[in-house]
């Protein structure tokens, strides 16, 4: 989070004190850590956590071969880090968005995971840059951001005419004031790649559990069920160019970058 974007992350968390009255559940929450699968990571920095519902899900979910690893969570809006310490996760506190080195030794964590940040970040080269100083040899980042070729994001916009994001409605003022990137999956592929990241694997979450899912389901299980149905068949028969927000797995590798062939997987 940018530090001039405080306050709107206050104003959005307004009236939550824990982690379970956090109302913006996705389905790039939901898939961890099995996007993890068994890479066995044991050093891990989650660089924007908010309200630790990532987080929370290692902690509770993650199995590794000697049953331990170490999880770092990092905020600067004062609600998710009192939220975070209440829910019991290592919290740290700096910015990333800055010129400052971030506050770790190089190749301090084997895991770094950056979901819907990139997107929020002004100097988006120091913020990856340091990334890969941060991370060890062989190292990976989770990285995800709103896919804007994606078809929940171009459908809406073709038919309405109306930008992504609309600042007159109340449920989207947040990302327009929010963001200040916008990437589609071949674009953040693209330049991820570019800080020397190798993509390995594509990971996308099908309509399950989300917020947005659940609301549909209560108001319409034929239209839940249809919605589910036609992403799951675009999902499993398309590029993840598609997908609304794929997360991606890169390695901090050395060898020669292959964007034509990582491996997709569906959870």
């Amino acid at each position: 989070m940018r530090k001039d974007a405080i306050q709107l992350e206050e104003t959005r968390l307004k009236g939550i004190d824990y982690i379970e009255d956090y109302p913006s559940f996705h389905e790039r929450h939901r898939i961890f850590p099995a996007v993890f699968e068994n890479r066995n990571h044991k050093k891990i920095l989650d660089i924007a956590a908010g309200v630790g519902v990532v987080g929370k899900r290692i902690v509770d979910n993650y199995k590794i071969s000697g049953g331990k690893f170490d999880l770092l969570c990092n905020d600067i809006c004062p609600t998710c880090l009192r939220i975070l310490q209440k829910t019991g996760l290592p919290t740290t506190s700096f910015s990333i968005d800055d010129e400052k080195a971030f506050p770790f030794p190089d190749s301090t964590f084997d895991t770094i995971i950056a979901l819907a940040t990139i997107e929020h970040v002004i100097n988006i080269d120091h913020f990856l840059s340091e990334i890969y100083r941060l991370l060890e040899d062989n190292g990976c980042l989770y990285l995800s951001a709103p896919n804007y070729s994606g078809l929940l994001y171009l459908l809406p916009m073709i038919w309405s005419g109306k930008t992504f994001h609309d600042p007159m409605q109340e449920d989207s003022r947040y990302e327009f004031y929010a963001h200040v990137r916008y990437f589609t999956y071949k674009t953040l592929c693209d330049f991820a790649s570019s800080f020397g990241f190798t993509l390995e694997a594509v990971y996308i979450g099908l309509p399950k559990s989300s917020s947005h899912y659940m609301t549909l389901c209560s108001k319409s299980k034929f239209k839940a069920f249809a919605f589910r149905t036609i992403m799951t068949m675009v999902y499993t028969c398309f590029s993840p160019r598609w997908a609304s927000e794929p997360v991606l797995c890169f390695r901090k590798s050395k060898t020669k970058n292959n964007l034509n062939k990582p491996r997709k997987v569906l959870l």
